[in-house]
């Protein structure tokens, strides 16, 4: 078994992780003048996060900072930590949240970029397109347009692609093959996918690169149905199973009814004991599997929200484990385990440590992913 290489005496020795883990980082924990004129000065996701309360018994709200404390991303020093943490525990890379709404329209894109003109943290990324309109459902109101979401044709995918060419081709870029890694939110509302993945391919070639990894994420949150199954058709190389830990079966949605009716209660699951196996339509398709430490989104959406309950380090650590198992008949390169997510505090889902348990989710990836006991 490969041991770290990044020990020295006395250190406890760590197997090295059997699969490359990587986890979704939201670049949101830092006020910025969209944000100030839509929910007031200095909003940003701790304003959620901090604010939430209980909606029924039981409910554990507010979830509270650990280690980090209530950050701001624009300081270099909690980025650093971030980091620090990631690779202490066996995350080899962040998936940074990347905003581009056509004509050149970003948002949130100071930290990425203080972390790629700096060069610090040392440590692994690659970029996830959020292609997606922001509505104002923060705040309960999804029908509020913010920004939308554009796709103005060729031209402007070769504006894009220029400006996110430096990210692909520092040093740090997570890659599959030599293949920078780039991640699409929402391949279904592409207006043709398969053209666009063969733009994108062709403008890396170019570049120089020797083409780009493109993953497609499929979304099936509640096992109803994916919205996205053409991964192989449009080209993309690989696709992400994106759905809730939710245990979803005739009793908990008769629970769940019967909760939001009478006691105005959001629509509440339990965590599923058994990781969720892929639907026989995508069996043919070349998927990753992404697991969820928790979720639960009331600090966003209130009673109007999704809260996935009972979630526990040891029943996390067991989705891992079946998660890792599914990857281990690939080469090294490809056994991609996604997590949701490193620091998505107001959706209920993040890695880092909180004051409730501490490290333990951290600890129990670390083990999962190193097959330790």
């Amino acid at each position: 078994m490969c041991m770290s290489r990044e020990s020295t005496p006395g250190d406890i020795v760590h197997p090295e992780p059997s699969v490359r883990t990587l986890a979704f980082y939201l670049p949101q924990f830092h006020p910025i003048p969209e944000n100030d004129a839509w929910w007031g000065p200095g909003f940003s996701e701790w304003t959620n996060t901090a604010k939430a309360r209980p909606l029924f018994p039981g409910h554990v709200q507010p979830h509270i900072p650990g280690d980090l404390g209530f950050y701001d991303l624009r300081v270099p020093e909690t980025r650093q930590a971030q980091a620090d943490l990631a690779s202490r525990y066996g995350v080899e890379a962040f998936v940074y949240w990347h905003y581009w709404f056509g004509a050149g329209k970003r948002i949130l894109e100071r930290p990425f970029e203080e972390v790629l003109s700096s060069g610090e943290p040392n440590h692994s990324f690659c970029l996830g397109w959020a292609n997606q309109t922001w509505t104002g459902i923060w705040h309960g109101a999804d029908h509020r347009v913010l920004v939308e979401q554009t796709y103005p044709g060729p031209e402007d995918d070769r504006a894009h692609f220029e400006h996110i060419l430096p990210a692909l081709t520092d040093k740090r870029y997570f890659t599959v093959y030599g293949r920078p890694l780039f991640y699409v939110f929402r391949p279904e509302q592409l207006p043709d996918p398969r053209a666009w993945v063969d733009r994108w391919q062709s403008m890396a070639q170019k570049a120089g690169l020797p083409g780009l990894y493109l993953v497609a994420e499929v979304s099936d949150l509640l096992g109803r149905g994916p919205k996205f199954t053409d991964v192989r058709a449009a080209g993309f190389d690989a696709g992400v199973y994106i759905r809730l830990p939710a245990e979803v079966t005739p009793a908990t949605v008769l629970r769940m009814r019967l909760g939001r009716k009478l006691l105005r209660m959001p629509e509440r699951y339990p965590y599923a004991r058994q990781p969720h196996s892929l639907p026989a339509s995508l069996r043919r398709e070349n998927l990753f599997p992404c697991v969820y430490p928790n979720w639960d989104n009331t600090p966003r959406s209130g009673r109007r929200g999704l809260v996935v309950s009972g979630s526990k380090p040891a029943l996390f650590e067991q989705h891992v484990r079946a998660a890792v198992e599914q990857l281990q008949d690939r080469p090294h390169e490809e056994r991609l385990l996604f997590v949701k997510s490193w620091n998505e505090w107001a959706e209920g889902n993040y890695l880092e440590p909180d004051r409730t348990d501490g490290h333990a989710y951290l600890e129990a990836l670390a083990r999962a992913t190193r097959g330790l006991p």
